[in-house]
């Protein structure tokens, strides 16, 4: 997380959702841009129960590449490269 804060725009906010032991922060860099760092709490078991009954009822559905495990590492480069639509998914037993 520490390597992005270089890439958050003027006004931007890093938003960190996930736990981390530490996080280094520039002080100047979010000054100089008006930049901020927000943490937020991403829910429970009942928040994530209430996702995807919704998700179910309403017919969301996420975007997958799929790739046979075979290509993993077709696949594994795709999704570090940023080029995945919008997410690398492997197949077993296809």
């Amino acid at each position: 997380m520490s390597a992005v804060q270089g890439g958050l725009a003027v006004n931007g906010t890093l938003l960190v959702i996930g736990a981390a032991t530490s996080l280094h922060v520039s002080p100047l860099g979010l000054l100089m841009g008006c930049r901020s760092i927000k943490g937020w709490y991403s829910g429970t078991s009942i928040d994530s129960q209430d996702t995807l009954a919704f998700s179910a009822r309403t017919g969301v559905r996420s975007m997958n590449e799929i790739f046979p495990l075979e290509r993993v590492t077709e696949a594994y480069d795709r999704m570090m490269s940023g080029k995945a639509r919008f997410r690398v998914v492997l197949a077993i037993g296809r």
